[in-house]
């Protein structure tokens, strides 16, 4: 008997605070009637909350909506509701109880049951898909069913990593149908209003290409999704099974709405010319801006929405300020902004204020956000389209200025283009000098030992002075063409020297981006032809060179054989393959003009004057021959080059080891001994100097003599012979080591003075392996001695491990 007493106690300040309500209510605020209990643990049930223990914890709710602003507590609201009807004809009707704030994370309603208790009537939130409500609607809608004459007590759990707030109603079914279409058209206009201004913008940028209507568009599209998320109907239609984009949209839309709000006050108000400052702050707003994006995205939804709403205040009133500093300096279209963000502000804090529950919650106080927001996006239309019409005022002034002085400017460039073509050819050619002197001393650089920083600065100056003495010949080659100073030559050079040199000189720049670079040569041409093998080296050259420079991946191939059946003339074909990005063939031959690019943009990837195949195409022209090409965008590229070489009398074939280009190596260069023989102490110095760089062993001989004494006494690899020299000449000593024991198939590689003169062929009479022509490139010796030494077997296999 005592507890019952004990339960009754309890149970009558509660049935007093019951919020009494008839059949002829249509709408009855909630607010302050509910009692609330803060869980500041966040762990408590439904059963210890309607414990006798925790309802004296319930405290009741005075104003019209809860807002305890960002906590980090659970509260428990609890509401005794109680039906009485008036007549007998006020059945039992359902009844609509509505939470109009979309943004809360977890809701839970609670109702009695049959056995004295309370269960989960029903859990939704924002951090669940839509389909979790029982009514669909953008704010949280749960059907009642009140008994009459009967008290009967809720429960509401609310949870949320945002701002805290509850406003409840109670409505009649009826009542609140007839609600709905105000409203809706209330927000159709507001957002009709969003979607017209940006389409509108969005058709004005597209016509005058002014940035500042670019960033406007993107400013409206942020804030009008901002405004769709908040209000709920972006759960609604646009990502109902997505709650985790729910949650970080509304941050996420907020950052993006300051960043372009902010850029577009700094390109409408012209801060950068007018107000350094503000400016600067501006730029600090957008750094903040994208920093609260990327928390949007990556932190907890609480740490990025406490960080969008500073930044929103701090953002409203920047560009308030902005705008008043715009105006007090004479700005004209400052007043239009000035009165959009004024009606923004107006909005925004009547909304505020009636979120605190200093104005009532009407129609106009709930809307007031969005209302500002609408007129804030016309007044900025305005006010653009008066920027437009004092643009055009100064544009008109411009022009005017502008057309009086076309015509000595006309008359100046026809001056300056003349002395441009001869002031070109003559700095070209005194470049020249310099620059050969640049590339010597870098290359007599790589002799030294030097440690990673100094030679990581010699890579990087040899590299850049080679490309630069390639754009001073280009340069040249181009104007002596053109003022017609070039003639084809008829002399006599090494088919495979030639080919040799284009891969000595291309293969390391396509091993530098992972290509793969192929030099496939007809064995049956002939090696001695004549003709201009400059030029035609030159020519290839421009081939290659746009070949590696067009291609990510893959392989670049230099292909050469008969072009035709072997005559009196010696017809070569000369195909460059690559798998490179390729491009569409341009109509009127636009492809081979000089400076010009298929893509000419400032922006363009791939760098270059432009030249390169118009100044191929003319030479191959100059030789008597013919350019194709053809191309695929994605396929790669094809250019077919095919002149006509004369045959000498004679030709003779390397005698000795064939050579193995570009065969996998099967030892390395330390494994290798490399035996110099050269007269000259310089000369010795540098070559031994690249070959210890290269990593192999190397001995030296001043002399023929010395040089066979010293391949009788120690195994040698390969021998790099000078021609001229005292005591006995490098073709005496060829003859000589032949006759040698194991030497009859050793590499012997004659460092000739010309590599088109009659050296060459004296050289490969007297049994030479192959040639290099003075001065040695290092590129060059790696490359022989790659094909000659490191992809051949060696003759004794001790000899490896020596």
């Amino acid at each position: 008997m005592r507890c019952i007493f004990f339960w009754l106690l309890c149970l009558l300040p509660a049935l007093a605070g019951a919020v009494e309500f008839d059949e002829t209510t249509t709408r009855l605020p909630l607010g302050a009637s509910m009692h609330v209990f803060e869980d500041m643990r966040g762990d408590t049930r439904i059963v210890d909350v309607t414990s006798p223990a925790l309802q004296g914890s319930f405290r009741p709710h005075r104003q019209a909506v809860l807002n305890a602003g960002y906590s980090r507590s659970v509260f428990w609201l609890r509401l005794d509701l109680q039906y009485s009807p008036r007549s007998a004809a006020g059945a039992a009707h359902p009844w609509y109880l509505e939470l109009a704030y979309p943004p809360l994370d977890h809701l839970e309603l609670y109702l009695p049951d049959a056995a004295g208790g309370y269960h989960l009537a029903q859990r939704t939130g924002d951090a669940l898909p839509f389909s979790s409500r029982q009514i669909k609607q953008n704010n949280y809608l749960f059907e009642l069913d009140l008994p009459p004459g009967q008290s009967q007590r809720i429960y509401l759990r609310l949870e949320s990593q945002g701002s805290m707030q509850a406003p409840l109603t109670l409505w009649s079914p009826q009542a609140y149908l007839e609600y709905q279409p105000k409203r809706i058209y209330v927000l159709g206009i507001i957002y009709g209003v969003l979607l017209v201004m940006l389409i509108y913008n969005l058709f004005i940028y597209l016509s005058v290409r002014d940035t500042s209507y670019l960033y406007y568009i993107l400013y409206i599209a942020s804030f009008g999704l901002y405004q769709v998320s908040v209000n709920g109907a972006g759960i609604e239609y646009f990502w109902p099974d997505n709650p985790w984009w729910a949650n970080a949209a509304t941050p996420f839309l907020i950052g993006s709405a300051a960043f372009f709000g902010c850029q577009f006050a700094r390109s409408f108000l012209h801060t950068a010319e007018h107000s350094l400052w503000v400016d600067r702050v501006l730029r600090v707003m957008m750094a903040c801006g994208a920093l609260v994006m990327a928390l949007a995205l990556t932190a907890s939804y609480g740490v990025a929405l406490r960080m969008a709403t500073y930044l929103a205040l701090l953002f409203t009133v920047v560009i308030f300020s902005a705008g008043m500093l715009a105006w007090m300096r004479g700005m004209r279209v400052a007043r239009y902004f000035i009165f959009a963000w004024s009606a923004f502000l107006v909005g925004g804090i009547t909304n505020t204020l009636m979120v605190l529950g200093y104005l009532p919650n009407l129609f106009l106080t709930m809307y007031a956000s969005q209302i500002g927001s609408a007129l804030e996006v016309g007044l900025l239309s305005l006010a653009l389209a008066d920027r437009i019409n004092a643009m055009k005022e100064d544009r008109a002034r411009i022009l005017q200025q502008a057309s009086s002085e076309l015509e000595a400017l006309n008359r100046e460039l026809a001056d300056n283009n003349r002395l441009k073509d001869e002031f070109l050819a003559t700095v070209t050619h005194e470049l020249r000098t310099p620059m050969n002197g640049v590339i010597g001393s870098l290359e007599l650089m790589q002799t030294l030992k030097l440690d990673v920083e100094l030679e990581q600065y010699q890579k990087t100056a040899a590299g850049s002075a080679r490309d630069m003495m390639r754009m001073v010949n280009d340069i040249l080659a181009l104007t002596e063409l053109q003022a017609g100073k070039l003639y084809p030559r008829r002399e006599p050079f090494s088919l495979r020297g030639l080919f040799d040199g284009l891969r000595a000189q291309y293969s390391p720049r396509a091993t530098e981006k992972g290509l793969e670079f192929l030099v496939e040569l007809d064995d049956s041409l002939p090696d001695t032809l004549e003709g201009d093998a400059s030029k035609l080296a030159q020519s290839i050259g421009y081939l290659l060179d746009n070949a590696i420079k067009f291609t990510h991946q893959g392989h670049v191939t230099l292909r050469v054989s008969a072009g035709g059946p072997l005559t009196a003339n010696m017809p070569l074909r000369i195909e460059v393959l690559d798998s490179g990005i390729g491009f569409s063939v341009p109509a009127g031959g636009s492809l081979y003009q000089r400076f010009k690019q298929l893509d000419g943009s400032m922006t363009r990837q791939y760098g270059g004057l432009g030249i390169g195949l118009a100044i191929c195409r003319q030479l191959v022209d100059l030789l008597g021959g013919s350019l194709r090409h053809q191309s695929k965008p994605g396929q790669g590229s094809s250019f077919e080059l095919d002149v006509q070489l004369n045959l000498p009398v004679q030709t003779r074939e390397p005698s000795g080891t064939r050579r193995r280009i570009g065969g996998l190596p099967q030892r390395r260069p330390e494994q290798c001994t490399v035996l110099i023989v050269e007269d000259n102490a310089i000369n010795q110095l540098v070559t031994r100097g690249m070959l210890l760089k290269l990593g192999y062993r190397v001995r030296t001989a001043d002399n023929g003599v010395e040089a066979l004494e010293m391949l009788r006494s120690e195994p040698i690899d390969a021998v790099l012979l000078d021609c001229q020299m005292p005591v006995m000449d490098g073709f005496a000593t060829c003859r000589a080591l032949r006759g040698l024991p194991g030497c009859a198939e050793l590499p012997v590689l004659a460092i000739t003075a010309h590599s088109h003169s009659g050296d060459r062929e004296r050289c490969l009479a007297a049994g030479m392996s192959d040639y290099l022509a003075k001065p040695v490139k290092f590129t060059e010796l790696q490359t022989l001695l790659h094909d000659w030494v490191l992809c051949q077997a060696p003759a004794d296999s001790a000899t490896q491990d020596i």
